[in-house]
């Protein structure tokens, strides 16, 4: 992963926040070609989800509407959801180092029948953090212990007198963690020039609220029916305790969501189409093989709104930093109507928000079908599964995305900046970027500049050489073999067309 981090701000795919200030942490700045390749996923997706003709169950068209809501909006909004009262998490603060943990992330150790001696905490996931509990396990009893010897425990199972002789995963003193208290996951602000209780305001957690509240807007606006989806690309705020894992857990974020509302009767088969249908999509930009596996939930990990759902499952992904294990890319949920019906008893007008099905002839609050992806993650798996080490090149590795994906799509050089060659070059240049993000570049040997363009993931250089003034033809070389073949200048346009899956 530290490859993959120092290629990412080398090259401009991913810088640190405020960096020159220190930064600040779980914040991150894309840099050009980390711009480029988000709003590439992001508008696949938009275009795959929204603009695309999808078939669902018994091959029905799939209607998919878009919206942009705000990221402040009322707080009732919150307060309906639960997320004011109930988005947070016990946290543990160890008053020695000063870290703060979540308590469900802490594992505890200690000599197995000792009920007097000191207690060691880790972070439960973290096998560094284990180690070091172990070794000042052993340090304290000064032997070496045999993993029956250990008694291990979470915070479920600690009492207030055993966290009072608890050495923290950062501490050297027993002691010093408090008890945990519960931490409010949303960042607060205020609106407007008085900074009291009617004034305050959050930003956004998660980008679903604004699709549920405005469920009868795009109701009555757009003549869509049941079963219809809203599609949102926007971003979140969550105060993380411990962001961490590059862009994987940060405190600002963006998400690409779909609340897809349906008759209950109908959420098993909704629930796998688009749990297939997610899927596959991800395979089909270059997420597949053993990186990539498809999780379905069990009864304790459900959220209060899928208890008693078709199902919620997570699409996963095997980032370096989970090796050998996985990390959700993206959830599919069926939520229920728990949230439409939330929303309706809070505003005041309960059963008049319900929905009228004139098929059936029938008033009800539609259930939703929830396939919410995370644009930063899949941005970074994008990153990662496209790292590819190879030294058999100059670059010693090349990035090898999806050319629909990939930032830069054609690099044009003239082999030589001299006679009559970068004229030709340039002139073709500026042909293909009418409709492709395209770069032009004199500098340096032919073999430094194919190294740049690997690394930064572009599939196709065309070169313009000594022979192309004459035989009107260019050198094509392609990212992933290397191969290079001569092409006609005019059939270059509808060549890079067809590459990228375009009109030329």
């Amino acid at each position: 992963m530290d490859q993959i981090t120092a290629l990412c701000k080398r090259r401009g795919f991913v810088f640190q926040s405020s960096q020159i200030y220190g930064g600040i942490n779980g914040f991150w700045d894309y840099g050009p070609l980390g711009t480029e390749l988000k709003r590439n996923l992001k508008e696949l997706w938009w275009n795959d989800m929204v603009h695309r003709s999808l078939a669902g169950p018994a091959d029905r068209d799939v209607e998919m509407v878009g919206l942009d809501s705000t990221i402040i909006m009322n707080p009732s909004v919150w307060v309906a959801s639960g997320h004011v009262g109930g988005f947070n998490d016990p946290m543990i603060d160890c008053r020695e180092s000063k870290n703060r943990y979540r308590a469900d992330h802490l594992g505890f150790l200690g000599l197995k029948g000792d009920t007097t001696g000191q207690i060691f905490a880790y972070i439960d996931g973290d096998d560094d953090s284990l180690a070091q509990a172990r070794k000042k396990l052993s340090k304290y009893v000064k032997r070496e212990l045999d993993d029956d010897e250990i008694d291990t425990a979470t915070i479920a199972d600690i009492s207030t007198e055993e966290l009072g002789i608890t050495v923290g995963p950062h501490a050297k003193q027993a002691g010093s963690l408090t008890e945990p208290r519960q931490f409010n996951l949303m960042f607060e602000t205020f609106v407007g020039a008085v900074r009291d209780e009617d004034a305050r305001a959050y930003l956004r957690p998660e980008t679903a609220q604004g699709i549920f509240a405005n469920f009868h807007n795009v109701l009555d606006s757009s003549r869509v029916r049941v079963p219809f989806g809203i599609a949102q690309i926007g971003k979140a705020f969550r105060n993380e305790v411990t962001p961490r894992n590059f862009t994987f857990r940060s405190r600002e974020f963006e998400q690409m969501e779909i609340e897809f509302f349906i008759h209950p009767d109908e959420a098993e088969q909704w629930y796998a189409y688009w749990r297939d249908t997610r899927f596959e999509w991800w395979k089909s930009i270059g997420l597949e093989g053993d990186n990539l596996q498809l999780r379905e939930h069990d009864t304790s990990e459900l959220a209060h709104y899928a208890k008693e759902g078709a199902g919620v499952c997570d699409i996963e992904y095997r980032f370096p930093f989970t090796d050998p294990g996985f990390g959700e890319l993206e959830g599919v949920a069926h939520r229920s109507n728990y949230d439409l019906k939330a929303h309706a008893d809070h505003c005041g007008k309960g059963e008049k928000m319900r929905y009228f099905d004139q098929e059936r002839n029938e008033h009800y609050f539609p259930h939703v079908i929830e396939p919410s992806a995370g644009a930063d993650r899949g941005t970074l798996a994008v990153l990662c599964e496209a790292y590819t080490p190879d030294d058999s090149r100059a670059s010693k590795v090349y990035m090898k995305f999806d050319p629909r994906l990939a930032p830069i799509k054609a690099a044009v050089f003239p082999l030589v900046a001299k006679d009559g060659m970068p004229e030709v070059a340039e002139k073709l240049y500026r042909q293909l970027r009418r409709h492709h993000v395209c770069q032009f570049d004199h500098k340096q040997s032919i073999g430094k500049r194919y190294a740049r363009m690997d690394e930064a993931g572009t599939p196709y250089c065309f070169t313009v050489d000594g022979e192309s003034l004459s035989d009107h033809c260019v050198t094509v070389r392609e990212r992933d073999t290397q191969a290079q073949q001569r092409m006609a200048i005019d059939q270059v346009p509808s060549f890079l067309a067809e590459k990228m899956g375009s009109e030329p």
